[in-house]
């Protein structure tokens, strides 16, 4: 279980909080509007209406215990700046920024932001499975049960056949196929040896993709 902070609760923020909390891990929402944090109170561990961007206050909450802080403050460019800078100083172990454009990202990124999402390509819920699991690349749900995973082998599955790891029967899920550099095997057979670069999809049942990242 990893504990996350979450600072600011828009739309992208509250996806991110709330499946971080689904996935079983401790979340703080932050935000300084009332009514977000009432609408997120159920859906995380705790919930807390302050300025972000006052240090005393960030510092109040412990944010440098926890092992991932997403600062996910909306269009007030300034606030997050300061928000992200804040953090790292108060000594955030690990800062996750949302840019609201390209030119953003690399401001953020030159205050100390360990990684930088822009919402038009980081969707919350990928992004959150992502934290979680850093063997998953790509997420995405088909189905409110079912969903598309890109995964780097586990560290056991290297060297080996398929057949010897047997996805579908130790973990339920299926392999679509597997990339290698510029190529993609659609539907490899049993005999495919698996190699650290590799790159595979699979689809399966959510509660069933939570067996390989806790392997």
């Amino acid at each position: 279980m990893k504990q996350f902070a979450v600072i600011g609760c828009g739309r992208f923020g509250s996806s991110l909080a709330k499946t971080l909390y689904q996935l079983g891990h401790e979340v703080l929402a932050i935000d300084n509007n009332e009514h977000a944090i009432q609408e997120l109170a159920d859906h995380v561990t705790h919930a807390v209406q302050i300025n972000a961007s006052d240090e005393a206050s960030l510092k109040a909450l412990g944010i440098r215990n926890f092992d991932v802080v997403i600062v996910s403050i909306g269009s007030d460019i300034q606030s997050s700046i300061l928000t992200t800078l804040l953090a790292k100083e108060i000594g955030a172990k690990f800062v996750v920024a949302k840019a609201h454009d390209e030119l953003h990202a690399k401001i953020l990124y030159k205050i100390g932001a360990d990684r930088v999402v822009l919402p038009e390509r980081d969707m919350g819920v990928r992004v959150a499975h992502n934290l979680v699991s850093p063997n998953i690349l790509d997420y995405i749900e088909l189905a409110p049960d079912f969903s598309v995973a890109e995964i780097t082998p586990l560290s056991g599955w290297i060297g080996k056949e398929l057949k010897e790891i047997n996805l579908r029967e130790k973990y339920g899920v299926n392999i679509m196929a597997i990339k290698h550099k510029s190529e993609v095997n659609i539907s490899p057979n049993s005999r495919y040896v698996i190699s650290a670069d590799d790159i595979i999809i699979v689809v399966g049942h959510n509660d069933d993709m939570q067996k390989i990242k806790r392997n």
